[in-house]
């Protein structure tokens, strides 16, 4: 290998495990969240083949579980542990300088990779631990049967202090998005995949029917994947014909396309620079190097976005990546655009240059809704499994790609085993994020009243059966609104047969939620 800056950062090991317990009834006998986070992170620091690096670890990063998430969380218990990467340091036998607790969101694990690499290369880190973990299958599990598991209690709840939090820490929703549902993924994301079907002229049934086609591909992935969740090919039909197995979510989604959250699974990665890799004896093959990267939200406010078919920020972050990095999308090998819907990742398409049907594939785990959607933490899997298909393919390139909220936060990555050439240095976000939240986006009446029309929609159900149908509408002076229909069975089994974007109608205020009715 040529000679490389030794500030370069580079990814050295990664570990990854799937607790399976809870799904097989053995609710006591699995580990806890710190447990987890210290297997992962044990398995990435064996994998770097290392000497002593567990004593060279300066830095510790985890991710925010999901239940300590902001906003209602349902029964799940808050801040069971009260410094998660204090805990793990304990646990592991470290004595980190630093100790860091991220921000909710799925972008986090790639956000984290980036800053890291940053700071390795600026001389502010030489090793850094980033691990997560989500626990809601076991957590649910015992909540269900009335187990008390005894998590959070004893010196891993309470290390004694708090950890340093970093990241964007704001909400995702406006009062007014909580109050029509909008704090729910799987009532947004619906909304994100009715204005792409708008946009590519199809039918709602011809689209429920492109839908099995484009994920049935990421069941088969997930199908080869020892850690997946859902180790399960599924074809097309099964996966976009509704069933007892398969309901409706949130219109136009059945439950197969949805990210599975109720998942124990945790993921580590070690980083460091190249000098220090060497002073710890790691081999040349284990390093991975970040050749490229961005970091960006779209306009914050689901509510306020440009439209509801495309993403800025995606568009933004590809774009300088691929720059930082000197590649195009066709030079990739490996692909992984976060999975949580289809909007997801029909958007990621569209914004990156990749097409729908891209035979290199659009996932190297399977996807959250078959490999499992560990929280906040899913990324982490997919980059620790990018690491090792390109050790195991010297010389190619891999894209991975985070979205966090409701494509608010964005995050990608690309790498390869290459070494990057010079001083490793990326952009400041801040320098493209001002452009992005500058861009013309419709005003948004809280209480609108008078003719309207359908920009996207959504019917929310749930094992009950229907519940209500979410419009996003537009009144006749261009302004946008957030409304309820009326939940009858007669409108909301119309909404879900029929064409309903740019149906015309009304809109009146309400003192908890609007009401949008059709004409």
């Amino acid at each position: 290998m040529t000679e490389i800056h030794p500030r370069t950062p580079i990814l050295v090991g990664g570990g990854q495990f799937t607790q399976k317990t809870a799904r097989e009834g053995k609710i006591k006998e699995g580990l806890d969240p710190i447990a987890m986070l210290a297997e992962v992170s044990r398995r990435a620091i064996a994998d770097s083949g290392a000497k002593n690096l567990t004593a060279a670890i300066d830095t510790i990063s985890v991710v925010r579980f999901t239940a300590d998430s902001p906003g209602d969380q349902g029964r799940l218990p808050k801040r069971m542990f009260r410094n998660p990467p204090h805990s793990l340091a304990n646990k592991i036998g470290a004595k980190p300088r630093r100790m860091l607790l991220s921000a909710t969101g799925g972008n986090t694990p790639q956000w984290l990779v980036n800053r890291t690499a940053e700071e390795i290369a600026n001389g502010e880190c030489d090793v850094a631990l980033l691990a997560g973990a989500e626990y809601i299958a076991s957590m649910l599990g015992a909540m269900k049967q009335s187990v008390d598991l005894g998590w959070g209690k004893g010196a891993d709840g309470d290390p004694g202090d708090d950890p340093t939090e970093i990241g964007e820490q704001r909400a995702g929703t406006t009062d007014s998005e909580r109050r029509h549902g909008l704090q729910f993924p799987v009532n947004v994301y619906p909304l994100f995949e009715n204005g792409l079907r708008g946009m590519k002229h199809r039918s709602p049934a011809e689209h429920l029917e492109w839908l099995g086609k484009f994920f049935s591909p990421f069941t088969k992935v997930a199908s080869e994947n020892p850690y997946s969740w859902f180790p399960t090919y599924r074809p097309p039909a099964e996966i976009s014909t509704p069933s007892e197995k398969n309901r409706f979510v949130g219109f136009p989604y059945t439950k197969y396309l949805n990210a599975v959250i109720e998942v124990d699974m945790a993921a580590a990665v070690v980083m460091t620079s190249v000098a220090k890799a060497r002073e710890l004896g790691i081999p040349e093959s284990k390093w991975v190097f970040l050749h490229g990267c961005g970091d960006a939200s779209d306009i914050w406010n689901v509510t306020e976005r440009v439209n509801f078919y495309s993403s800025p920020a995606i568009r933004t972050i590809g774009r300088t990546a691929f720059a930082m990095a000197d590649i195009g999308s066709g030079d990739l090998s490996f692909i992984d655009l976060y999975s949580c819907f289809p909007s997801a990742v029909e958007i990621g398409c569209l914004e990156l240059g990749l097409a729908t049907d891209d035979p290199r594939g659009l996932t190297i785990t399977g996807g959250l809704p078959y490999f499992g959607g560990p929280g906040n933490n899913y990324v982490m899997h997919s980059i620790v499994q990018m690491a090792e298909k390109l050790r195991a393919a010297p010389g190619k390139y891999g894209l991975c790609t985070g979205n966090g909220w409701y494509v608010t936060k964005h995050s990608a990555g690309i790498y390869s085993t290459l070494p990057t050439q010079g001083a490793w240095k990326r952009e400041d976000p801040k320098t493209y994020q001002k452009d992005i939240d500058a861009m013309a986006h419709p005003e948004v009446v809280e209480k609108p009243d008078g003719a309207a029309s359908v920009e996207t929609y959504t019917v929310v159900l749930d094992r009950r059966g229907k519940r209500f149908g979410i419009v996003v509408g537009r009144l006749e002076d261009g302004k946008r609104f957030l409304a309820h229909t009326p939940d009858d069975d007669a409108t909301l089994d119309w909404m879900m047969r029929e064409e309903i974007l740019g149906k015309r109608g009304s809109v009146t205020p309400g003192e908890v939620t609007n009401l949008f009715k059709f004409s």
